[in-house]
């Protein structure tokens, strides 16, 4: 766990994406993909394009992602996700091990049955899924890159184990494939890697078990930063969201520099900020469920409110979660007012 602020937060509050960006209506079909939960295993039928033209407009998108992110001002960016069908099937299903041919079947967060990657044999990093990418925007940005990863306890959840023992056997299999992962991506140049958790929360009884030694296999030997992201579902398909954690002051014991969590929709009771006084926390400030554009003010009056639980020097401005599923024009308009608002407070701090 390092003890230093990020090399790469060069203001305070630093301003960035949770990982997705909207994926434009000339590259998915947005009806199938807001139809219904992200999907474990791969999902052809978002795509308008197949073959070398789905390559290239995959490329296009990401690079106008990146520009919509510069336009706004952030201090780090992403590719947006935009070539993936969801925040995990993409690397989970690129595994040996994976039988990609009969699915298995999970139970959902939502507590629906459906098909998810069948773990057939031992779990082994084929190479890496995202390394190209580091590269395309380092071409283009001289900002802080950050990629996101699915973390090992959420991909054991969200598969069928027809292999290993146990869960937690699992679970070790898919942080080391993590890890080689994220070595690839540090070594490529990538100054921030994210492991996206949900599961943490919507199973706390098996986190508590053994997610924190899990994470810390993945994020081993990291030599650059680390984040953390633990949210309750996307918005657009979880309107009820508790407004505090089940699970999330463990997180502070892990190797991870950074715990990034949604704020805003569930109106968190932000002393949960002070349950991980050893991190510096991405806070929520943009309800993705609410398709409305947030004023820069109201931004700043969230950002304002989690000031009050957490010193400036250990937060990082941020929407609740992706933003795959709005609209490229409201996501454009969400990421802009999040970063004014940042800028209202920073004038008000005299941090500017």
């Amino acid at each position: 766990m390092s003890s230093a602020h990020p090399s790469w937060a060069r203001r305070p509050l630093p301003a960035g994406l949770v990982g997705s960006y909207a994926q434009p209506d000339w590259l998915v079909h947005r009806e199938v993909l807001g139809s219904r939960l992200p999907p474990r295993v791969h999902a052809r039928e978002f795509w308008r394009l197949e073959g070398d033209e789905l390559e290239d407009a995959q490329r296009r998108a990401t690079l106008a992602a990146l520009d919509d992110q510069i336009a706004a001002g952030v201090d780090f960016v992403t590719d947006g996700e935009i070539r993936r069908e969801s925040y995990s099937n993409r690397f989970a299903n690129a595994l040996e091990g994976i039988d990609l041919d009969r699915h298995g079947v999970a139970i959902d967060r939502t507590g629906r049955e459906v098909p998810v990657p069948r773990v057939a044999g031992p779990i082994v990093w084929r190479g890496s899924t995202e390394v190209d990418y580091v590269a395309l925007l380092k071409a283009h940005t001289d900002l802080p890159v950050k990629v996101t990863l699915p973390g090992p306890f959420t991909m054991t959840q969200q598969a069928q184990n027809d292999y290993y023992p146990d869960e937690e056997t699992l679970a070790e299999a898919y942080a080391t494939a993590v890890n080689a992962e994220l070595t690839a991506l540090f070594a490529a140049g990538a100054d921030i890697v994210q492991l996206d958790e949900p599961y943490v929360q919507a199973r706390p009884d098996q986190a508590r078990a053994y997610a924190v030694a899990c994470i810390d296999r993945a994020l081993a030997g990291a030599t650059g930063t680390t984040a953390l992201h633990v949210c309750f579902g996307y918005g657009r398909h979880v309107e009820d969201k508790p407004n505090r954690y089940e699970y999330l002051g463990d997180l502070d014991a892990c190797r991870a520099d950074e715990i990034s969590i949604e704020c805003a929709q569930p109106n968190l009771d932000l002393v949960d900020l002070e349950t991980l006084p050893h991190k510096t926390i991405h806070v929520g400030v943009i309800n993705l469920r609410d398709t409305s554009v947030e004023t820069p003010e109201t931004v700043a009056g969230r950002i304002r409110a989690a000031l009050e639980h957490l010193p400036a020097e250990r937060m990082v401005v941020a929407p609740d979660c992706g933003m795959k599923y709005l609209t490229p024009e409201i996501a454009r308009g969400k990421l802009t007012s999040m970063v004014a608002g940042r800028d209202l407070v920073l004038r008000e701090l005299g941090l500017e």
